[in-house]
C-alpha cells in the first residue's frame, strides 16, 4: 500500500515536471521566434533607410521585402519618415527643389549654374567673384519628386574624383568636358589653364577642347610624362608660396577676400586613369600636389585613378541605370539617396566652335598692351610686408606677373644693355611696391650711378613739390662718387646690426618675429635700389675692397632683418665683380634679364636673346631655365604714370606740417654753404666746415679747431674756384659759431684773383672784426702776428684769431727770412694760443719746404687736397701715398686727429655759383 502511494506521488511529480518543461520549451520557442522576427524587421528597416525606399520600390529584386506582411510595420515607418523628411519635395508644390535651386543659382552664378545656354566666351576677371559650385546635372530623391540642380565645388576649394565601371567611361569624359567648358567659359580667356594626362592614349581624350591647345590654354601631356606634369604643378605651388603668399596668408582665395590683388590664374589638371594604381613615386608626388594645390589655385579632376586623397575632394560615382545606355550618379555633395542625371553634353561642333572663339579672344587679349595703371591696386598702402614684398611689374598674356623679395628670394639682380628698358623697369618696380605698401611697411634707398635724373623725380622739385613718402635717401649722378655707394652699404650694414641687436634683446631672429615681439617699434622692410652698380667696383682700390666686404655682409645676413638689394647693370662687368664670391652672387636668387642681356641668368639660359623690346625674363630660381617668366613691362615714364602714383601717395601719407622729404644727393650739384652751416651740430669746440661729407645724411665735413698744437688747415692745389670755396666755407662757418666781438679774422688775398673771394667773405663776416692785408703788407702783418703769439705764450689774453691765406706760396717773394720764420711760428705755435691758420698753397712742394726747420708737417693737422695727384699729397699725409685722382669739386681730406685714412668731400658752392652747379 505504501509502495503504491509512493509510485503515484512519483508519477504525479514526473507529470508535473513534464508539463513544466513543456511550458518552458514552448515559451522559449515563442520568444525565439519573436526575437528572430524582431531582428529581421529591424535589419530590413535599416537596409531600407540606407538604400532608400524610393530606390527599393523601383528595384524588382526588392519587391518581396516591400510586400511581406511581416515587414509591413517597418516599411510603413520608413515611408512615413521619408514623407516627413521630404515634405514639400514630393507633394506637388516643389518648394524644396525650388529652394535648393535658388541656393545653387546663388553660389554658382551665370553659366556656372545654368542648365543650358552656357557655352560662351567668359568675361569674369581675377577680381570678380569665383563661383563656389559648378553644375553637373539634376538630382531627385524619388519617383514623383521635383528635380533640382546638382553642383560641386572645384576652384580654390576641392578636387574632383570620378569613378565607375568601364561602361560609364564615355559618360565620365563627357561630364569632364562639359565641366571644363563651364569653367573656361566663365572667366576671361587666359585666366584658367588646363592640363590633360591620359594613361591610355596620346590624344583623343576630351577632343572638343583641343582648339585651346593652339594658344596654350590646354596642354596635353604624354602618357609617360606624368612626372613632368606633377613637377610643373609642384613648382607652381612652391612659387606661389614663396613669392605670392608672403604676407602670412594661407591661400590665394584668402588673399582675394582680404582685398588683395590676385595675380595668379587657375590651373585644372585632368588625370584619366585605368582603375589601376599609379607608380609609387607618382602617387606620393600626386598626394603632395593634391594637399597643397587648392591654396595655390590648382584643382585636379581624377577619372578612374584609385587614390586615397588626404585633401578636400568631392566624389562622383557613376553606374548604369535600369534603362539601357542611361547613366546615373551619386555624389558626395548630395549623398547616396539622390540620383543624379548628368547634363546632356552639347554637340561637339558647338564645343569646338566656342573653343575657337575663346582662342581668338585670348589672342586679342594677349596682344592688348597692358598699361601701367593696370598694375596698380584699387586701394593704396593696404598690404602687409610681414613675410616679404610682392608686386606686379608686367603682364604675361594679359595676366600681371609679380616679383617677390622675401626669404626665398631676398635680393634681385637686373641686367640689360643701354636702351633695353632697365630704367623703365626700375620705375615700375618702385611705383608698384610703393602703391601696395605704406611707408611703415616699406622704405626705399635709391641710388643711380649714371648721369641721369631717373630717381630725382622721387624728391621734391621746382615743378613738382611732392616726393615719394617711402624714400629715405635718393642719390643721382654719383658715377664719380663711388664713396656714396660705399656710404649707403655702410648705412645698411649698420641698420642690419641695429635690428639684429634689438631682435636679440627680444630673443627672436627674424624681422617678422621682431614685429610681433616689438609691435610699437618701426620695422619696415628696406629695399635698396642701385642702378649701374658696376661703377662701385670700377677701380681696384680700397673703395672696391670695402664695398665688396659690405655687400657680402648685407647680402648674406640682410634677408633675416628685412633688408633687400636690387642691383641693376647694363654691363656684365658689375656681375663679374661677384664671380668667385658665391656668398654674394648666390644670394641674388631673383634675376631679371632684359632684351640682349647676357650672363644675368644661368649659363645655359639664353631666353633674353630673343626678347622683343619692353619685355623681360623674370626668374625667381637663380636664373635656371625652368624659372623663366616672360613679361611685358608697361611704360612707366609717361606723364601721369609714376608721377601720379607719387602725388596720390604724398596726399595720403605726408604730413605737410613736418619736413619729411628725403635727402637728395646729386653728384652734379655742389652744396650751399648756408645749408652746411645749418646742419652743423652745436659743439664747445669751434669747427671749420670745409665741404660736405659723402654720406647718407649729407652731413657737413667739419674740422675741429681746439686750442691744441697742429690745429691748422692746409688746402693744396691750383684750382682757384675750389680753393676759395673751401676757405670761404671754413671762415664763414667759424664766424657763425662765435659771437660778434669775440673773434678776429685776418684775410690775406695774396694774388689778385683772390680779391673778389676775400671781399665776399668779408661781407659774410660782417659784425666781426676783420682785417684784410695785401701782398706788400703781408710780411709786416705776419711778423706782428708772430709776436702776438709769443706774447700769448707768455700768458696774455687770448681772443681767437683765424688767419685766412689765399695763395700763401705767393708770399715767398716778399717774406724773406724773417717773414718766413714768422709764418712758421704762426703755424707751429699759433693753434695752442688760439691763432689758427686756414691757408691755401698752390704747390705741395713749396708747402713742404715751408714746413721745415721751425715748423713740421704735423703743424697742418688737416690737409685738403684738390687738383693734386695722390703721390704728391703723400709728402703731407703719413703712410703710403693715397690712391687719389683729382675730380672736379671734390677734395681729399686727411685730419690727423680723426682719420686713419683720407676722406673724400664735396666742395661747397662759391658765392658766384648761382644755380648750385659744380664747376
Amino acid at each position: 500500500m505504501a509502495r503504491r502511494a509512493r509510485r503515484e506521488r512519483m508519477t504525479e511529480a514526473f507529470d508535473a515536471f513534464h508539463a513544466a518543461m513543456g511550458a518552458v520549451l514552448g515559451a522559449a520557442e515563442n520568444l525565439g521566434g519573436a526575437a528572430a522576427r524582431a531582428h529581421a524587421e529591424t535589419m530590413a528597416e535599416m537596409w531600407l533607410r540606407d538604400v532608400g525606399i524610393d530606390a527599393a520600390r523601383v528595384d524588382p529584386g526588392l519587391a518581396d521585402v516591400l510586400t511581406n506582411p511581416a515587414l509591413a510595420d517597418a516599411v510603413e515607418r520608413v515611408a512615413r519618415d521619408r514623407d516627413t523628411a521630404f515634405a514639400g519635395w514630393c507633394d506637388g508644390n516643389d518648394s524644396g527643389p525650388r529652394r535648393l535651386g535658388g541656393l545653387v543659382a546663388e553660389t554658382a552664378p551665370r553659366s556656372a549654374g545654368q542648365a543650358d545656354g552656357w557655352l560662351t566666351v567668359g568675361t569674369a576677371e581675377l577680381h570678380d567673384p569665383v563661383p563656389q559650385l559648378w553644375r553637373i546635372g539634376t538630382g531627385t530623391v524619388g519617383v514623383g519628386c521635383g528635380e533640382f540642380p546638382v553642383a560641386l565645388p572645384l576652384l580654390d576649394a576641392a578636387h574632383l574624383e570620378i569613378s565607375g565601371p568601364a561602361e560609364t567611361r564615355a559618360a565620365a569624359e563627357a561630364m569632364v568636358e562639359s565641366l571644363l567648358m563651364r569653367v573656361v567659359g566663365y572667366f576671361r580667356p587666359g585666366l584658367v589653364q588646363l592640363h590633360v594626362w591620359d594613361v591610355g592614349q596620346f590624344t583623343g581624350s576630351l577632343p572638343g577642347l583641343y582648339p585651346l591647345t593652339s594658344s596654350g590654354l590646354l596642354t596635353v601631356h604624354d602618357p609617360g610624362s606624368l612626372g613632368g606634369l606633377l613637377d610643373e604643378l609642384s613648382d607652381r605651388i612652391r612659387r606661389v608660396h614663396t613669392r605670392v603668399l608672403v604676407g602670412g596668408l594661407p591661400s590665394l582665395a584668402e588673399q582675394a577676400r582680404q582685398g588683395g590683388t590676385r595675380t595668379e590664374p587657375w590651373v585644372v589638371a585632368v588625370l584619366l586613369g585605368n582603375r589601376r594604381a599609379l607608380a609609387e613615386e607618382d602617387q606620393r608626388q600626386l598626394q603632395r600636389v593634391l594637399r597643397g594645390g587648392p591654396a595655390c589655385g590648382i584643382s585636379a579632376v581624377l577619372v578612374d585613378v584609385p587614390l586615397t586623397i588626404a585633401a578636400a575632394v568631392e566624389t562622383v560615382r557613376l553606374r548604369e541605370a535600369a534603362e539601357p545606355g542611361r547613366v546615373v550618379a551619386t555624389t558626395s555633395m548630395t549623398g547616396p539617396h539622390v540620383s543624379v542625371v548628368l547634363d546632356a553634353s552639347p554637340p561637339r561642333a558647338e564645343v569646338t566652335a566656342v573653343c575657337h572663339d575663346i582662342v581668338v579672344e585670348h589672342e586679342r587679349l594677349r596682344t592688348r598692351v597692358g598699361t601701367f595703371d593696370d598694375l596698380l591696386p584699387e586701394k593704396f598702402g593696404t598690404e602687409s610686408s610681414l613675410s616679404g614684398l610682392c608686386a606686379p611689374v608686367g603682364f604675361a598674356e594679359g595676366i600681371p606677373v609679380s616679383l617677390t623679395l622675401a626669404d626665398a628670394s631676398p635680393h634681385a639682380l637686373i641686367g640689360g644693355p643701354s636702351g633695353s628698358g632697365k630704367t623703365n623697369l626700375l620705375l615700375t618696380l618702385i611705383a608698384s611696391m610703393a602703391a601696395r605698401y605704406s611707408p611703415d611697411e616699406l622704405e626705399f634707398y635709391l641710388l643711380d650711378f649714371k648721369e641721369g635724373v631717373s630717381f630725382a623725380q622721387f624728391a621734391p622739385g621746382r615743378r613738382d613739390p611732392t616726393w615719394l613718402p617711402h624714400a629715405r635717401l635718393i642719390g643721382v649722378n654719383v658715377n664719380t662718387d663711388r664713396e656714396f655707394g660705399l656710404a649707403l652699404l655702410q648705412h645698411l650694414s649698420d641698420e642690419m646690426r641695429r635690428r639684429a641687436e634689438v631682435a636679440k634683446e627680444h630673443e627672436v631672429t627674424k624681422l617678422e618675429e621682431l614685429r610681433g615681439a616689438d609691435p610699437e617699434g618701426h620695422w619696415p622692410r628696406i629695399v635698396a635700389v642701385i642702378d649701374e652698380f658696376q661703377f662701385l667696383f670700377a677701380e681696384r682700390d680700397a673703395v672696391t675692397r670695402e664695398a665688396i666686404r659690405l655687400l657680402e655682409d648685407v647680402a648674406r645676413r640682410g634677408r633675416s632683418q628685412g633688408i633687400h638689394l636690387v642691383l641693376a647693370s647694363q654691363d656684365v662687368s658689375g656681375i663679374e665683380a661677384f664671380w668667385g664670391r658665391p656668398a654674394i652672387f648666390e644670394q641674388f636668387v631673383l634675376r631679371i634679364g632684359l632684351p640682349r642681356a647676357r650672363r644675368i641668368l644661368a649659363e645655359a639660359n639664353d631666353a633674353t636673346l630673343g626678347l622683343p623690346r619692353w619685355h623681360a625674363v623674370i626668374n625667381h630660381e637663380s636664373g635656371m631655365r625652368h624659372g623663366n617668366e616672360i613679361a611685358r613691362i608697361p611704360d612707366a615714364t609717361a606723364r601721369g604714370a609714376v608721377d601720379n602714383v607719387q602725388q596720390r601717395l604724398y596726399a595720403h601719407f605726408v604730413d605737410e606740417s613736418a619736413d619729411q622729404s628725403p635727402p637728395l644727393f646729386d653728384g652734379s650739384k655742389a652744396p650751399q654753404i648756408g645749408q652746411l652751416i645749418a646742419g652743423l651740430r652745436s659743439s664747445a669746440v669751434p669747427r671749420a666746415i670745409i665741404g660736405q661729407r659723402i654720406d647718407v645724411d649729407a652731413s657737413p665735413a667739419a674740422v675741429p679747431l681746439p686750442t691744441s698744437p697742429g690745429r691748422n688747415i692746409g688746402v693744396v692745389g691750383t684750382a682757384l674756384k675750389d680753393a676759395v670755396a673751401v676757405l670761404g666755407a671754413a671762415a664763414a662757418s667759424l664766424g657763425a659759431q662765435h659771437k660778434q666781438g669775440d673773434v678776429r679774422f685776418v684775410l690775406a688775398p695774396l694774388v689778385i684773383d683772390a680779391d673778389t673771394a676775400a671781399a665776399a667773405l668779408e661781407q659774410k663776416l660782417e659784425g666781426h672784426k676783420v682785417d684784410t692785408v695785401r701782398l706788400l703788407d703781408f710780411r709786416e702783418r705776419i711778423e706782428g702776428l708772430a709776436q702776438e703769439i709769443r706774447d700769448r705764450l707768455a700768458g696774455e689774453a687770448r681772443v681767437p684769431v683765424y688767419l685766412v691765406l689765399y695763395a700763401a706760396d705767393a708770399a715767398d717773394s716778399v717774406l724773406e727770412r724773417s717773414g718766413t720764420d714768422a709764418l712758421r711760428t704762426v703755424l707751429h705755435s699759433g693753434p695752442e694760443t688760439g691763432v689758427h691758420t686756414i691757408g691755401w698753397w698752390r704747390s705741395p712742394q713749396r708747402l713742404k719746404t715751408l714746413l721745415t726747420l721751425g715748423a713740421a708737417p704735423d703743424d697742418l693737422g688737416c690737409v685738403v687736397g684738390l687738383d693734386v695727384q695722390g703721390a704728391e699729397l703723400g709728402t703731407l699725409i703719413p703712410g703710403l701715398p693715397p690712391a687719389w685722382a683729382p675730380r672736379p669739386a671734390r677734395a681729399l681730406v686727411f685730419d690727423r686727429a680723426r682719420h686713419s685714412r683720407p676722406e673724400v668731400v664735396i666742395v661747397a658752392a662759391t658765392d658766384d655759383t648761382t644755380n648750385g652747379d659744380a664747376p
